[in-house]
């Protein structure tokens, strides 16, 4: 499978998600508006690159105050957003342009947007609501009980699909597309303290619980749970 090939098959996915296609075996949303179109990203911003590196540290105590739309798009776009429309790259890197990675959004306290489980759309920039209902509790229990997880207004979840990447990257497949979730959670980490907001990288949960609690589909393994938040207690 040569980058043309793998570019196609991630459109595919963007395309059923913007058509409103089933994607997860989750609790359907009722009542809800299933697409939200996300404000435009920034590509500028009163931070350097360099700043934020050296400001940059894990966060685990979050305040009381929500997450705003703009501030949940910009994430999104940092992690997976599309960078060159006329090919379809993104903000990371990818091997050979497979795209395996995916991001959700579950949303507890983000100004403008219903408590839920979201599915994040790089093409068009927009979310699709999986299910409805503050899914904090259930994350955090599926995390290890850790406590930021369930205090943040948001988590970013990053899953991936091997089945993208390993036809043409085979026995290399699993260590490209981690190598891609680092590139991915490092962009969030530096837009996060660029928008001065908190946030740490968690690697310890229960894959199947994960995986179970938010209705990925079944051919996605959760890589990354990253809360984020204004810093507080």
């Amino acid at each position: 499978m040569n980058s043309s090939r793998c570019l196609a098959a991630a459109a595919v996915a963007g395309t059923l998600l913007a058509a409103g296609a089933p994607l997860s075996q989750g609790r359907e949303a009722k009542g809800l508006q299933r697409t939200i179109q996300l404000p435009k990203p920034s590509t500028e911003g009163a931070v350097s690159v360099e700043k934020a590196i050296q400001r940059r540290r894990s966060v685990r105590g979050f305040g009381e105050r929500p997450l705003t739309l703009a501030q949940a798009s910009q994430l999104l776009w940092s992690a997976q957003g599309v960078t060159e429309a006329k090919k379809g790259l993104r903000s990371a890197p990818s091997a050979g342009a497979c795209y395996p990675l995916e991001a959700y959004l579950v949303a507890g306290a983000v100004d403008g947007l219903a408590p839920g489980v979201y599915r994040y759309s790089p093409r068009g920039h927009l979310l699709a609501l999986l299910s409805e209902g503050d899914a904090r509790a259930r994350l955090k229990e599926k995390g290890r009980t850790q406590q930021m997880i369930g205090r943040a207004p948001a988590t970013i979840v990053v899953s991936a699909d091997l089945g993208r990447i390993r036809p043409r990257y085979r026995d290399r497949a699993e260590r490209y597309t981690h190598m891609e979730a680092g590139h991915a959670g490092q962009n969030v980490s530096l837009q996060a303290e660029a928008l001065g907001l908190g946030t740490v990288m968690v690697g310890a949960f229960d894959d199947a619980g994960v995986k179970n609690a938010l209705g990925l589909p079944s051919g996605e393994t959760p890589l990354y749970l990253i809360p984020i938040g204004v810093p507080g207690n």
